[in-house]
């Protein structure tokens, strides 16, 4: 059986948002006793808590909600690069030694050595030309182990503009301290979530 890396984030009430955003909780709406046989819930939470993907429209006016994308560069062949102590920006000079002949259509960046588990402004994003110059080799997908694709304090979202501008997927939120470099299959669906600008993703990597 192929060897399954589970790189979701545990999502609680303590699992922490994007500051202003809205964290996760729970209410219990019915419990199993007497006249219910069932437990009932319900969530409230931003759909950008946790492992997520980021719908065009996040950061685009007009643009596609994630129940309006392509599934289909969430699902296949991708590359984990170790990028660990890289500083503010992910740089190109970071993943070139992953290269080889060439990039799969899906690159998840690894950052740090152990997921963040409080909120720090103090992460690594990509800087926007690294987002250009990977469309440019034909990579459909960005993933990253922080809370963004972009600095916490970034309010023009220069690395979202680049998604944007050439099309690219992003996922945020990843944990992949356990994940060695190299190729995996990739497994993220987001929800059909028709209005929304994000969806939370259960994301898994599958060995070749």
């Amino acid at each position: 059986m192929k060897r399954l890396w589970d790189i979701s984030p545990p999502i609680t009430p303590d699992t922490p948002p994007f500051p202003g955003d809205t964290p996760f909780s729970q209410q219990w709406t019915a419990t199993i006793g007497p006249g219910c046989p069932v437990n009932l819930s319900a969530i409230t939470m931003s759909p950008h808590v946790g492992a997520h993907a980021d719908a065009p429209l996040h950061y685009g006016p007009g643009a596609k909600t994630i129940g309006q994308v392509d599934l289909a560069p969430y699902l296949g062949l991708c590359r984990v690069i170790h990028a660990i102590g890289c500083g503010a920006l992910v740089r190109r000079e970071h993943l070139l030694h992953a290269l080889g002949d060439g990039l799969p259509p899906r690159v998840l960046v690894r950052t740090c050595e152990r997921a963040p588990t409080v909120w720090s402004d103090e992460f690594s994003a990509y800087a926007p030309e690294t987002i250009a110059w990977l469309a440019g080799l034909g990579v459909r997908l960005v993933g990253i182990d922080s809370q963004s694709v972009d600095p916490a304090a970034s309010k023009e979202l220069a690395s979202h503009q680049h998604l944007l501008r050439h099309d690219l997927r992003v996922l945020e939120n990843l944990v992949l301290d356990d994940v060695p470099e190299g190729d995996y299959e990739l497994i993220a669906l987001p929800l059909k979530l028709v209005t929304a600008d994000a969806s939370p993703v259960r994301a898994v990597l599958r060995e070749l």
